[in-house]
């Protein structure tokens, strides 16, 4: 072939491969990041405030003079994890902990049994990564601290396994501790460990039959992949729901909270007392008590976390009664609900649409969304269960009018 047919080919190969480039270069771009911009300044002050403290934790324990890093490289990995995606499953503490002390003892290992030291660095990140599978604790920045013991310089070389505690473990804890202490103070959950109010086998299973997927689904998927994902099966479960109740509510404009609220609501009022309100909890199977007056307007909410079952310690329980009581100057008397309520409360009016209750269970972390009158008397309670299970059952009848 040759003339104008090989010239008209030609030019089609290279718009081709010239699409092919352009296209395989866009694949570079990063993705947009959702962090609002209030987020991204806690994160960046935690990271200055950790590490500040960190090193000058090591200054005041080792002194000028000291021949140890007062930081090592990987702790800078390390706060990235801890204070700007605390809630992934590689910056929990047992990830930063286990972690660094496996890596860092598999590095000063392969470092003194192996001479050439670009085969002892390759190995050491190789076992540290198979050791932190075995032990559960995969953090990135542990990597970084296995080619630290072995490519560290004469400096490191000469702590031996002294290399693991100092500088490792006194760092790792000193980093750790000021995470936990900063995201404390700003109101942040961490560790960002799995809810401790999961549901049992009788009532996932029912919420299966509601919602259309429950938690173990979610496992079996995750399972089925077999590949680690950075981000905790919870919180996975948990934005699943939260993306299926989005797009259910943006289909139902027009559905109002009174048509999924629950209507029977048990509440109780400030002066009841804690025994008599965990009673309340535990005989109808409610995490959520609305707190009223004698009108029934909302006073507060109280929910599960805000009381211990005491009676389950036993002959202890009347010992710390009388000195729960003591201390807030009722020696015989157990506190009531008034003293531990919480009374900002995120509520919604009944003939409000449901789009208003997407953001205070997404973005709020709201549970329960108590619902009032055009008076300000508690009506019903919306849970998340509750809004999916209504907007599910919408879907139902509008698929069966339409067939």
């Amino acid at each position: 072939m040759s003339g104008p047919a090989s010239s008209t080919t030609f030019c089609f190969f290279l718009i081709l491969s010239r699409s092919f480039v352009l296209g395989w270069l866009a694949s570079f771009l990063p993705a947009p990041v959702a962090v609002k911009w209030h987020e991204r300044a806690r994160s960046c002050l935690g990271a200055l405030l950790g590490i500040a403290f960190t090193g000058g934790l090591m200054y005041l324990l080792l002194g000028p003079a000291a021949n140890i890093p007062l930081l090592v490289a990987p702790m800078g990995a390390s706060a990235v994890l801890l204070f700007a995606v605390p809630a992934s499953p590689l910056a929990q503490p047992w990830s930063i902990i286990g972690g660094n002390l496996v890596s860092a003892t598999i590095g000063v290992t392969c470092a003194k049994l192996i001479g050439d030291p670009t085969l002892a660095a390759a190995l050491a990140v190789a076992l540290s990564i198979c050791g932190m599978f075995a032990l559960r604790c995969v953090h990135p920045p542990s990597g970084a601290v296995a080619l630290t013991a072995v490519l560290g310089g004469p400096v490191i070389h000469a702590l031996g396994y002294r290399f693991v505690l100092e500088p490792i473990a006194i760092q790792s804890a000193a980093l750790l501790f000021a995470a936990l202490a900063y995201h404390a103070a700003t109101g942040h959950r961490y560790p960002h460990a799995g809810r401790q109010d999961r549901a049992t086998a009788s009532q996932a299973a029912d919420e299966a039959s509601r919602v259309g997927f429950a938690r173990a689904d979610v496992e079996a998927v995750l399972a089925r992949r077999g590949e680690m994902l950075d981000i905790d099966p919870d919180d996975l479960y948990s934005l699943l729901r939260e993306t299926q109740l989005q797009a259910f509510s943006r289909s139902f404009d027009e559905l109002r909270c009174e048509d999924i609220m629950s209507r029977h609501v048990v509440s109780v009022s400030a002066a009841t007392r804690a025994a008599g309100a965990w009673d309340l909890f535990k005989r109808n199977k409610v995490k959520a008590l609305p707190v009223v007056d004698a009108e029934q307007k909302l006073l507060g909410i109280v929910t599960r976390a805000d009381f211990v079952d005491k009676r389950s310690l036993g002959a202890l329980a009347p010992i710390l009664d009388y000195f729960d009581g003591w201390l807030r100057g009722d020696a015989l008397r157990t506190p009531n609900v008034g003293s531990v309520m919480t009374t900002e409360v995120c509520t919604v009016n009944a003939n409000a649409p449901i789009t208003e209750l997407v953001p205070m269970f997404a973005n709020f972390g709201h549970h329960h969304v108590p619902v009032l009158d055009h008076a300000g008397r508690v009506v019903g309670m919306i849970t998340q269960v509750d809004l999916i299970s209504g907007l599910y059952r919408q879907t139902v009848a509008k698929a069966r009018q339409a067939a």
